[in-house]
């Protein structure tokens, strides 16, 4: 079974605008890390192949040896941003204790994410997915097959375990982007082409993945938006808006 962290590229820094640092040599990760500094600072928008070779002191041309298109910019981009969950301390690969504790370290490791990098993160929502079965904001295969492979340890069957991440990440999305709306971050997506979808072939690092691929990829959005209006409704009544303000 493949190592979901086998191509982990967590630990590295962000490079803060404005430090070009010709010191060090121009690469694909030194761009993109550039590219989110970029749009941390200045927003999605304003994110160009001439305003990022400016920032690393290149000429535009020279980034396309690493990056051949926007497009593959942008896809870079929000690999980046979901890689970070790698570093984060209080994110589990696999369950430790629970399933309920896993689930719920992640959801909150995907949210810091999403705060850390807000106008980042309407990218990693609303970019068209590589294939049918990757649901944002818990885009990486990486991560899907080690979410699934958590749920499967703890007595989830596959139905159950594909259930529940589509539940996961239905209820991730529309909190987090409902939440930077407020916070004032465009959350609208960004015109791209729609990217062609690979095979399962494709998926033979994720063998688990390309078994349940099928079931991800399908769409039962009236159930699910019924039972997730029900499970509110069950949450709701008299004496339940009473929220800790610490």
């Amino acid at each position: 079974m493949a190592d979901p962290r086998r191509d982990d590229r967590a630990g590295g820094t962000i490079e803060p605008i404005g430090e070009r640092a010709d010191r060090a040599p121009l690469t694909r990760d030194r761009i993109l890390r550039s590219a989110v500094a970029l749009i941390d600072a200045e927003g999605l928008h304003q994110l160009s192949m001439r305003r990022l070779g400016r920032e690393l002191g290149v000429e535009a041309m020279a980034l396309y040896r690493y990056v051949p298109s926007r497009s593959d910019l942008l896809d870079g981009v929000v690999e980046t941003v979901v890689d970070e969950l790698y570093a984060d301390p209080e994110v589990h690969l696999l369950p430790q204790h629970s399933w309920q504790e896993y689930v719920i370290r992640l959801a909150h490791g995907v949210r810091r994410m999403a705060l850390a990098h807000p106008e980042a993160f309407p990218l990693v929502a609303t970019r068209p997915p590589a294939a049918p079965w990757v649901r944002p904001p818990l885009r990486s295969l990486r991560w899907i097959e080690s979410f699934l492979q958590g749920l499967l340890s703890q007595g989830f069957s596959r139905a159950d375990a594909v259930h529940a991440y589509r539940a996961f990440s239905s209820f991730l999305l529309g909190h987090l982007l409902l939440e930077l709306s407020a916070l004032g971050v465009d959350t609208g997506p960004v015109e791209e082409e729609a990217h062609p979808t690979p095979g399962v072939e494709l998926l033979a690092d994720y063998p688990l993945l390309a078994e349940l691929a099928p079931g991800l990829a399908e769409f039962h959005f009236d159930a699910e938006f019924d039972e997730a209006l029900h499970n509110l409704l069950d949450r709701l009544g008299p004496g339940t808006g009473d929220v800790p303000t610490d």
